[in-house]
C-alpha cells in the first residue's frame, strides 16, 4: 500500500512538472497547493468522476475538432471543440441548435468546457497548460518533454473552413427539420410554421459569416474580440430563432411535444447524468483566475502601473467568472424551448463576462514593452520556465 502511495506522489509530481507547476527541492507543499487549485477551480472539474471510457471518448473528440455529427457517426457524444484553425467555437452554429433538440446526444461537460476554455483561451491561447486538471485519464497529461503543450487546435482545409464560415447551415451542421417533421407529423398550420421555423434558421446561419477569422488571433486582446465576435454572432442568432421556434412548439399538441422532446441520434441510453451536475458552480474558480495572473506576474515581472493594471486585470476577471457562475445550470430542460432559453442566459453571460474583461486587458496590454508583449502573446509557451 505504501509502495502505491509513493508512486501515485511520484506520478501526480511528474505531472505537476510538466504542467508547468515544478517548484525547487523543499516547495512540495506549494506544489501541492498549485495543483489542487489547478484541479478545483475549473468549471469542468465536477466532471472528473465520469467513467474512463466517456472521458477518453469526450477527450479524443474535443483534440479530434470533430463536429457533434462527426461523434455521433462514432458513436460518440458531442463535446464543445474550442478552436478548429483560426475559428473559435466552429461549430457554433451546430451546436446551439443541435444542443437545443438534442442535449442527451452530447457530452453533459459540455458547457464547463466552454466556460472554461472561454476564460483560458484569452491568457493562455489555444494551449492551456492547466487544462489536464480537468479530467481523470493520465492519456490526458502530455507526455514527458512534451513542453506542457496539453490540447492542439486542430487542423483544417481551406474547404471545410470555407464551409463553416459561408455555409454553417449545410451539410453536418444542417437543421433537423426533415427529423421533427416525421416526428410530429405536422398539420398544414403546422407545416406553415415550421417553415417560418425554417426561414429563421436560414437567416441565424447568414449571421456566422461575418465572425468568422480566416487568421489566427496572435494576441490575447485580439483572441478575446474573435472570441466575443462568435459568441455575439450566437446570441443573434438565437434571437432571430427562439421566436419562430416557441411558436412552432407551442403549436404542437402534447402528443406531438412529447414526440419532439424525444428526438436525438442514438448514441447511448439516455440517464440522469445528462442532467448537468450544478455543484461546484458557485465555487471559486482559481483555476480560471488566479494561475494565470501569477503567470503573468511570474513571466512578465509588471511593476508600478503594469502592476496596477495587471491587478485591475484580476478583478475584471474574477467578476466575469462569476457571471458565468450565476448562469450555471441546475439542470438540462426537457423541451427545446427551454434549453434555447438557458442557451441565450449562457450566452449573454459569456458575453458580459468579456465586457468586463476587455477594457482591463486593453489597458494592461498597452502599458507592457514589445519584449513583455511577446512573452504575454505566447504565455502557454513558457508556462513551465
Amino acid at each position: 500500500m505504501l509502495d502505491r502511495e509513493q508512486r501515485a506522489q511520484q506520478t501526480d509530481l511528474a505531472r505537476q512538472q510538466r504542467l508547468g507547476l515544478q517548484a525547487p527541492t523543499g516547495r512540495a507543499p506549494a506544489i501541492a497547493a498549485a495543483a489542487q487549485a489547478a484541479q478545483r477551480g475549473r468549471f469542468a472539474e465536477r466532471f472528473r468522476d465520469q467513467a474512463p471510457a466517456q472521458a477518453q471518448a469526450a477527450l479524443t473528440t474535443r483534440q479530434s475538432g470533430w463536429a457533434p455529427r462527426q461523434a455521433w457517426r462514432h458513436r460518440h457524444p458531442a463535446v464543445f471543440v474550442a478552436w478548429l484553425g483560426p475559428v473559435f467555437w466552429p461549430y457554433a452554429y451546430s451546436d446551439i441548435f443541435d444542443y437545443t433538440f438534442w442535449s442527451y446526444a452530447y457530452e453533459p461537460g459540455y458547457w464547463a468546457y466552454a466556460y472554461d476554455d472561454f476564460v483560458d483561451t484569452v491568457f493562455w491561447g489555444g494551449d492551456d497548460p492547466y487544462s489536464a486538471y480537468a479530467s481523470i485519464n493520465p492519456q490526458d497529461y502530455p507526455p514527458a518533454g512534451g513542453g506542457g503543450r496539453v490540447r492542439q487546435r486542430a487542423s483544417v482545409s481551406p474547404q471545410t473552413l470555407q464551409q463553416l464560415c459561408g455555409t454553417p447551415d449545410k451539410g453536418v451542421t444542417a437543421w433537423p427539420l426533415a427529423d421533427i417533421a416525421r416526428a410530429v407529423r405536422p398539420t398544414p398550420e403546422q407545416r406553415a410554421l415550421l417553415d417560418e421555423l425554417k426561414t429563421a434558421a436560414a437567416k441565424a446561419a447568414g449571421v456566422f459569416k461575418d465572425s468568422c477569422a480566416e487568421t489566427y488571433a496572435l494576441t490575447p486582446p485580439g483572441r478575446l474580440r474573435a472570441m466575443m465576435n462568435r459568441v455575439s454572432a450566437t446570441l443573434e442568432a438565437v434571437q432571430i430563432v427562439r421566436p419562430a421556434l416557441e411558436t412552432f412548439y407551442n403549436s404542437l399538441s402534447d402528443e406531438q411535444q412529447a414526440s419532439f422532446n424525444a428526438l436525438g441520434p442514438n448514441v447511448g441510453e439516455r440517464s440522469p447524468q445528462q442532467q448537468a451536475n450544478a455543484e461546484g458552480c458557485g465555487d471559486p474558480k482559481s483555476g480560471l483566475t488566479q494561475l494565470p495572473i501569477q503567470r503573468i506576474e511570474a513571466v512578465l515581472h509588471p511593476a508600478g502601473k503594469q502592476k496596477e493594471a495587471l491587478d485591475r486585470l484580476s478583478d475584471a476577471t474574477a467578476k466575469g467568472v462569476e457571471g458565468l457562475q450565476a448562469a450555471c445550470p441546475n439542470d438540462v430542460p426537457l423541451t427545446p424551448v427551454g434549453r434555447l432559453e438557458a442557451m441565450q442566459r449562457r450566452l449573454e453571460a459569456m458575453l458580459t463576462a468579456a465586457k468586463l474583461v476587455e477594457p482591463a486587458l486593453d489597458e494592461f496590454y498597452a502599458t507592457l514593452s514589445s519584449e513583455q508583449k511577446a512573452r504575454f502573446n505566447t504565455l502557454q509557451q513558457v508556462a513551465g520556465q
